[in-house]
């Protein structure tokens, strides 16, 4: 699928600790089922989604660990802060993420979430496999080398 363009979305939560840790093969556009002052919660920008994972939870996929705070001004009709939130997708698409974590060792990781142009809150999944010590040094290695190659261009070494 294609990355959405940041132009045109709200961002409202980032990992950005999830390509590090993981090897993302595929990413997946998905809606999530919120509450009233969730969704304003999520519109202030405070949300962490660091910790979280998506899992299945009877025949559909669910986003666990998300911390959305409260929403000060919701007094005692605010929400659970960690609760676990329905994520909206096509059941072929279920199938298909649900069969890779049961069979494949897949883990499905939110790696964003943000507001698309209508309005609505989407996380953006990624479909990977942890790294090992090894892989996340390579990574770093590779990271540091680009950013001293773009140091030396730019200076015309």
């Amino acid at each position: 699928m294609s990355k959405p363009d940041p132009d045109r979305y709200k961002l409202a939560a980032d990992n950005r600790k999830a390509r590090f840790n993981y090897a993302i093969d595929e990413t997946i556009e998905a809606g999530i089922a919120l509450q009233g002052t969730e969704v304003k919660s999520l519109r202030g920008g405070k949300a962490m989604i660091a910790e979280s994972y998506a899992g299945p939870m009877g025949d559909e996929l669910f986003l666990f660990n998300a911390h959305i705070p409260e929403y000060l001004e919701a007094n005692r009709f605010n929400h659970d802060v960690r609760r676990p939130r329905k994520l909206l997708l096509h059941r072929r698409q279920i199938n298909k993420l649900m069969g890779a974590i049961q069979r494949e060792g897949y883990t499905v990781i939110p790696l964003k979430v943000y507001f698309n142009e209508k309005g609505r809150a989407k996380v953006e999944l990624g479909l990977g496999k942890g790294k090992k010590l090894h892989d996340k040094r390579e990574t770093e290695k590779t990271r540091d080398w680009n950013r001293d190659k773009q140091r030396l261009m730019k200076s015309g070494g």
